[in-house]
């Protein structure tokens, strides 16, 4: 079963990334598109991401390890 659906990214605007003007050359193969100045983030190499990012956590958690998450904003 599927942590977040392609369609749920899709609503959230997670695919909507920087300015094109803010360019990092490593994020290349993340990127989509561009669409009106704007970076379009390649959403199934995100759900892949997110999916193998959950996994670690919780195979972390399953073995008594701690997880802290900061927010900045």
């Amino acid at each position: 079963m599927a942590i977040v659906s392609m369609r749920q990214m899709l609503e959230a605007g997670v695919h909507f990334g920087h300015q094109t003007q803010r360019w990092n050359p490593r994020m290349q193969r993340f990127i989509h598109g561009e669409r009106n100045g704007i970076y379009i983030i390649d959403l199934e190499q995100t759900l892949v991401r997110i999916e193998s990012a959950y996994n670690f956590v919780r195979q972390l958690v399953s073995g008594g390890g701690v997880v802290l998450f900061v927010g900045t904003k």
